[in-house]
Order: C-alpha cells, then structure tokens, then sequence
C-alpha cells in the first residue's frame, strides 16, 4: 500500500503583488509541510494573481513573473509545490503552472482551453498549449490542467493517456450563484471520461468586480465528492491518496442562496477597499432599504470604525426616514452625521431661477437634489480618504433609474448586480444573522423621497415584474416574443427593453461593483452606447 498527502491551498491573491503572492504560497508550503503533505497545490496564475489583463502585454510584467517564479523556487523545500504564472518562451506567451521540487522548475504545463467569453479574454493574452504535463510523486502519477481545461473533453483525456492517474486543476474561476453545481458537472463529466480521480484548487479573492469564492473541491474516480472546502474564506485543507484513489475527507456544506450572495458582496467590499489601500468608507443613508443593505455589508466586511454612514435630508424626506436612518446607524455603531441639503437646494434653485422661470418643475429640480448629495458625499472622500460606496441596485441601473453625478456618484457599487428584489431577501436574511435593518425600511413602500408622496411604482412596473423581465432580457438574452410568452405583458416588456436601450449611457458610467449573476453590467455586458436597434420581435 502506497500512501502520500496533498494539500489544496485556496489563497487570496493581489495581482501584480508578486512578493505579497509568495510569501502567501511559500506559507502554505510550510503548513502544508507541516501537516504531512508532500505536495501542494496552488490556483491559477497565483503567483501573479487573476486575471492581470492586459499587464499581459507588458514584457516587464514576464520578467518580473519570471523572476519572482525562480526566487519562488528558492525559498521552496521539503515539499513539492504546484504555482500557477504566466510564461514566456521565445515569442509565445502562455497561461502556465510549474512544479517545484527541490528548489527546481521539474515541470511545466501550458493552459490548453482558453476561454474567449463572458468575462474572460484569454485569446488576447495567451497562446493554446498543445502538451500533456505528467509527473510522479511517492507512486502516484499526477497530471495538471488549467481551469478551462476541464470544461472541454481533451486536456483531461490526454493526461489519462499520458499516464495519469489523479488530475490536479489549478483554478481562477470566477463566483456567480449557483456556480457550484456547473463546476460539479463539468468535473464529473471528465472523470466520467477518464477515470480519474480530481483535486480542484480555485481562487479566493475580490478582483474589481469579479468574485473568486474559493471552494475548491476533490472527487474519486467515480465522481463522488471527498473533499469541500468553504466559500468565502482563505483556507487549506489536505488529502489523503491511498495506491492512488482519494480518501474521504471533510465536506463543508454548500451556503443557501442568500448566504453565498452575501458572502460575495463582503468578500467584495473588502478586499476592494483593502487592496486598493482606502482607510474606509462612507455612504448616504436615506432610511430606504438599498442604503440599509450597502450599510450592513460594510460594516460586516470592514467593521463598523471604517465606515460613516451621512444622512442628507430635503424637504421631501420623511420624518420616519430620519427615524430608521438614526436607528440603524446607533445598531452598528457607526458614525452618523445630518447634513441638511435644503439650502443647498435653494442656493441652486435661486440660481436657476431665471433659466428655469415659466418650466414646469420636474426632473431637474428632482436630480439638483441628487447631485448636491453627490457632491457632499464626494467633498468628504476628497477630505477623509474614505471611498464613497453607491447605494444603487441593478434594477435601478437596467432603467436608468439612477442620477448620473448623484446617486451613481462614488468608487465601488456593492449591489450593482443586485436587483431590487434580491435587495429585499438579502435584508431579510441579514436580519436572521442578528437584527440590524430596521423591519419598517424592509416593508415601507421603497422612493427616492425627491418629490412629495413619490414611490418607486409610479414610473417603473412592480419590482417583481421588472426583475422578472431584466432577468429574461439581460440574463438570459431572450427576446421580446420569449419574455411574453413566458407571461409578462407585453406593454410592461416593450417598456422595460425600451429603458435598457436607452440608458446604456449611464451604465457606461457607473462605478464598477460585485457581479454575482452570470450577466452583471461590467466586464461581460458589451453594448454600443450609440445605436438604432431596438429589439421589435
């Protein structure tokens, strides 16, 4: 009987942070060590982190890759590590892993399935390798491929063919919800075709927009999970491969819906704010539920010392806005300042008077408001260092529900993927973790408060038919006829597709914010902002 140990690393990485990477990766080595793992594995590109873009094109950034990838190996004894770089050889540039033993390079692979969609541009970077990587520890014969690898049938076929016996995968795959179960199928349809036994090693982190949720995995030979790791939570764990068959080990069990969302939005928030070197944050409070949640999910990811909560009322806010606004804040125990705009809003009115004498009021005086907001919220960033969160969520976006230079104004948008409705579940399971949203912000009718007596619903169908059109049409790309057939009026659809085509323009000017659906309105939604199409059929 042939017995060894692997160890998974699931590590948080900063791109472009090469000594910050290995020191990370060179730790866990040590752990791992430590724990009787002879082998650990690493994700992909984790000595640079994921995804560089186009860093990629700059030669410096392969010398730097390169060298930080030989000091890596330098620093490196007692087990053998698997480390996922970019690679240059001659003219060709790839997206590579390397096994390290010994203080040597023994090993290296080329990403084979590069993926040229959603959010992923690879094609642009990187060329295709062509050549299956096979090497042998303590009896048993490991393969490696690249996240994409396994998602197609034949970088996994072609390692079993190279003698392979277990399939290591080094990951940077991003999180939408749900993305589990897709990564379970995939998996299982290469060990279906190969036999062979596969450890999953994936990413954690918060990338800009993209969420790397980490929960890596292994499966047997005959796809049945033995390992789970958690989401959301930089970690190790290790394997035990007996004559080369995985061993049952521990299983994390996956997180509802609403708990992985949440994770996503915190894991979100904080490592933009950490990574990019921002003391803390701040945000207007209205007292409505979309500012409640941005609130609660940055106290969670930053506590409550690096965040400050402003409210800014008008004439058009409600005395229980005040109210709830006040409550929540004393909850979480954050700073709470008042800043009346209304002589702001008379100052600007004053101003205008004479450009806007004999005009009905109406949208102008309604955004004035929302831009003095902007600027103060803006006016004490600039002071503080402290990055302003938007509050906006992604059914707002789809129709321009937005201001451009007031609502939208700030550096990172927590719920820019987030519709409204979502909005509403994510307050109500926060509330089950400890209450901290004041019920009545969950259950008053959701305004802008810019107008007296103004709710949502005078100018947009309900929330649970406009998410349920922007889901069909943005997510799921069908077309008009589709989306009525599947029950939603077709007055409500024509309006709803109308407002997406029309406000591209705004969305082009958001702040970048967490994707968690497989459609955010970033990196993998690509509209002209100037066209004529509109959808008829």
């Amino acid at each position: 009987m042939t017995s060894m140990k692997l160890a998974i690393a699931q590590i948080n990485c900063t791109i472009g942070d090469l000594a910050g990477n290995m020191a990370k990766i060179t730790g866990y080595a040590e752990q791992a060590r430590q724990a009787g793992a002879s082998l650990l594995l690493t994700p992909e590109l984790s000595l640079c982190g994921y995804p560089p873009e186009d860093l990629l094109l700059r030669n410096g950034f392969y010398r730097a890759c390169e060298q930080a990838l030989h000091e890596l190996a330098q620093q490196v004894h007692g087990i053998t590590v698997v480390v996922g770089h970019p690679h240059e050889v001659g003219d060709y540039r790839y997206n590579a892993a390397s096994v390290i033993r010994d203080r040597k390079i023994i090993a290296t692979y080329h990403k084979r399935a590069l993926p040229n969609h959603s959010v992923f541009d690879e094609e642009r970077y990187f060329e295709h390798g062509v050549t299956p990587c096979v090497f042998e520890m303590e009896g048993v014969k490991f393969a490696l491929n690249i996240c994409a690898d396994v998602w197609e049938e034949h970088a996994a076929k072609h390692a079993r063919q190279a003698g392979a016996e277990v399939l290591l995968v080094l990951n940077a795959s991003p999180y939408h919800v749900d993305k589990y179960i897709s990564r379970y199928e995939a998996i299982r349809g290469r060990i279906g075709e190969t036999g062979l036994g596969v450890v999953y090693a994936n990413m954690l982190g918060g990338q800009d927009e993209l969420i790397f949720d980490g929960a890596s995995f292994a499966m047997d030979a005959h796809g049945k999970l033995t390992h789970q790791l958690p989401s959301f939570e930089e970690t190790m764990a290790v394997v035990e491969i007996i004559d080369g068959k995985l061993q049952p080990g521990e299983i994390v069990p996956q997180l509802t819906r609403e708990a992985s969302i949440y994770g996503a939005l915190c894991l979100g928030v904080k490592d933009y704010i950490e990574k990019n070197r921002f003391p803390g944050v701040l945000l207007g409070l209205s007292g409505g539920i979309d500012s409640a949640l941005t609130l609660a999910v940055a106290v969670d990811a930053l506590g409550a010392e690096r965040v400050r909560a402003v409210m800014m009322p008008s004439p058009y806010t409600a005395q229980i806005s005040l109210d709830d606004a006040q409550e929540m804040a004393n909850i979480l125990g954050v700073r709470y300042d008042v800043l009346d705009i209304q002589p702001a809003f008379e100052a600007y009115l004053s101003t205008l008077k004479e450009q806007f004498d004999g005009l009905p009021a109406g949208t102008a005086e309604e955004n004035i408001q929302a831009r003095i907001r902007g600027n103060l919220l803006m006016a004490l960033s600039n002071k503080t260092g402290a990055l302003v969160l938007t509050t906006g969520n992604k059914s707002e976006m789809t129709v321009g529900y937005c201001t451009l230079y007031g609502d939208m104004a700030g550096g990172f948008a927590v719920l820019k993927d987030i519709s409204k409705t979502c909005v509403y579940s994510l307050a109500n399971y926060r509330n089950t973790l400890g209450r901290v949203i004041p019920e009545r912000i969950i259950t008053r009718a959701p305004s802008a408060e810019l107008r007296p007596d103004q709710t949502d619903q005078d100018s947009l169908p309900s929330y649970d038919v406009l998410d349920g059109i922007m889901t069909c049409y943005v997510e799921k790309n069908m077309s008009i006829g589709e989306i009525v057939a599947d029950g939603y009026a077709e007055d409500d659809v024509r309006r709803v597709v109308r407002l997406i085509c029309m406000n591209e323009y705004k969305r082009r000017q958001a702040p970048v914010g967490v994707r968690i659906t497989d459609r955010g309105f970033g990196k993998d939604w690509r509209y002209p902002i100037t066209a004529r199409y509109q959808d008829e059929f």
